[in-house]
């Protein structure tokens, strides 16, 4: 159970960093002028980068601002959630669909088994 635990930290982190990976396509793909995509990938993860710092980051710990709850639930869907999509405009739908499917699987996990 100790292994499987870790691995589901181990899968959070994965996440985390899928995350900045999807904004980063996201900007990269837009059709636009290069100095706009330059300025999207750049500006995309830097968002996303600050607001976790700020309120989430090591599970609350380490965030400046953390939140405990409803709030946390309500920050997690919606930064995973704007990541998934991002990752579906960027890559396709079903990269996206996966991606947000295997954030639901590690916070559930997360919940059960009482982890950050």
């Amino acid at each position: 159970m100790r292994v499987l635990k870790g691995a589901n930290l181990g899968l959070m982190f994965i996440l985390e960093v899928c995350v900045l990976a999807g904004a980063i396509g996201w900007g990269c793909t837009l059709s636009a002028p290069i100095a706009v995509r330059v300025c999207a990938a750049v500006a995309a993860p830097a968002v996303f980068i600050v607001t976790w710092s700020l309120f989430g980051a090591g599970g609350g710990r380490n965030a400046r601002y953390p939140l405990r709850g409803t709030a946390r639930a309500a920050l997690e869907i919606a930064w995973f959630g704007l990541a998934a999509l991002l990752i579906g405009l960027a890559f396709s739908p079903i990269a996206g669909l996966v991606f947000f499917a295997l954030w639901g699987v590690n916070a559930m996990l997360r919940l059960v088994w009482r982890q950050a």
